[in-house]
This record gives structure tokens, C-alpha cells and sequence, in this order.
């Protein structure tokens, strides 16, 4: 707790210096809003600025989304092949990536190698964890929850050996959020029952993405993030009671860091 508070007080004494970068790509037309409730997140947090990079068909929407976002496309409906590329440009110029968060039926191939050719750190989530266990990633952090760590299990036996195995760190989120690194799992202590509502997943990403594109190491972003998530979360339920939303727990992450 006491590592964490001063970890959060450099974060909050850094404020208007500059503070990365941050790439999101996933969305789909099933789940469009995803990219938006990440990107708004890690600005939130103290990134300068997020870029989400969406397939074509959803641009628009995306882009409504907010001004403070920058948004630009890939060609088709699916993460492909053809989407590494733009990744790859759009990675050049951040300093941490999201991918996955509503990013429907991605090919997995691509996904690897979006993974395997970025220099910075990525954190992998939603429905590109499954596909990314063919990565190298040993510069990662995993952000499953509910059944999204079955694929982990089915391969690896337990999160703490694939994390020893592939250099993975992992947030689970749940009735206690964890964090396994290292082969090492460690429970977080904020948090409430509303941040089961819809969106504080994509929530987790955009803080965690946030704080490694600010220079910070992928478990301590990742320790870091989920407590800041549990402790917006506390105070929004506080402020609106059990009919709190993700936008809520957005809103309430300056209060946290302040």
C-alpha cells in the first residue's frame, strides 16, 4: 500500500509534463464503443494523447466519440493482415499499445504479429488474449476477466506458470482483482461490486496502458492500474450508488490520483 501511494504521488506531482502516448486498436460493429471507453481512460490517467485505430466500418462512430480523441482506420471490417501495417505505423508513434478490447473475430496470425513487431509495451486484452498466446509476450500485460484466462489454463495449467514461462504479466479482474508476475500472485485491495458493470475492463486497460506509456514497469502498471480502477471505482459507487457506470469510474480517476 505504501509503495503504491508513493508510486501514485510521482504520478500526480508529473501532471502537465509529458506523459506518452497511447494506441488503441480493437472495436468492432458488435462492439464499437470499447476503443472510446479505453482511450478516454488512459487520458484520464495522464496520458497526452490516444489514438484509436479502428476498422473502417466503425470509424465514424468511434470518431463521434469525443474530441479530446484521435482516431484514424484500417481498410475492411477485420483485423487482418492488411491491419498490421497501419498498427505498426500508428506504434512508431506511441509509447504503449491496447489491443483487443471489442476487436471481434481478429486473425490470429495477425495479431501475433502485431505483438511480435512493436518495440513498446502492449497490453493485451479481451478478445486478443486468446489469439496472442502465440506471441512473444514478454513485454505484456494481460487483462483477462471471467472466462477469458480459460485459454491460459487450458495451455499453461495456471496463470503463475505462464507468467515464469513467457515473461507475462497478468491483471485479473473479479470479485478481487489480482496480479500475477513472476510466477508470484498478489491481491489488489480497492475496489466494489458496481465495477462488475459493463466497460470497467476497457476501463483497466486504458489506466494500465496509461501508466506504461508514463515510463512505468509492466507490474508496477500493472499493481498501480488495478488499484487506481478499485479506488475510482469507490468513490463513483459512492457518488452514484449501485447505478454506477464505467463513464463514472472514468470520471473519478483524477480524484484518485489527486
Amino acid at each position: 500500500m505504501g509503495r503504491l501511494q508513493r508510486t501514485l504521488s510521482n504520478v500526480s506531482e508529473e501532471s502537465g509534463t509529458e506523459s506518452g502516448r497511447v494506441a488503441v486498436v480493437g472495436g468492432s460493429i458488435d462492439y464499437p464503443n470499447q476503443p472510446a471507453i479505453v482511450g478516454t481512460a488512459a487520458l484520464r490517467t495522464g496520458s497526452d494523447h490516444v489514438r484509436a485505430l479502428v476498422a473502417e466500418n466503425i470509424y465514424e462512430i468511434v470518431a463521434s466519440h469525443s474530441l479530446n480523441l484521435l482516431v484514424s482506420y484500417y481498410a475492411g471490417e477485420r483485423f487482418d493482415e492488411g491491419a498490421v501495417e497501419r498498427t505498426r505505423d500508428v506504434s512508431e508513434w506511441a509509447d504503449a499499445l491496447v489491443i483487443g478490447p471489442g476487436l471481434v473475430d481478429a486473425e490470429t496470425r495477425a495479431v501475433c504479429e502485431t505483438i511480435d513487431s512493436v518495440s513498446i509495451p502492449v497490453v493485451v486484452d479481451a478478445l486478443a488474449i486468446e489469439p496472442a498466446l502465440e506471441a512473444d509476450l514478454s513485454n505484456a500485460v494481460l487483462t483477462p476477466s471471467g472466462s477469458e484466462d480459460d485459454p491460459i489454463y487450458e495451455t499453461y495449467g495456471s496463470l503463475e506458470t505462464f507468467t515464469e514461462e513467457t515473461g507475462a504479466v497478468i491483471t485479473l479482474t473479479g470479485d478481487v482483482d489480482e496480479i500475477v508476475a513472476d510466477g508470484e500472485r498478489l491481491h489488489n485491495e480497492t475496489g466494489t461490486s458496481a465495477l462488475t458493470v459493463a466497460g470497467t475492463g476497457d476501463t483497466l486497460a486504458g489506466i494500465t496502458a496509461s501508466l506504461l506509456g508514463q515510463g512505468m514497469e509492466r507490474r508496477e502498471a500493472a499493481e498501480l492500474g488495478a488499484w487506481i480502477l478499485g479506488k475510482s471505482g469507490e468513490l463513483a459507487t459512492a457518488e452514484y450508488g449501485p447505478g454506477v457506470l464505467a463513464t463514472d469510474v472514468i470520471d473519478s480517476i483524477p480524484n484518485t490520483i489527486r
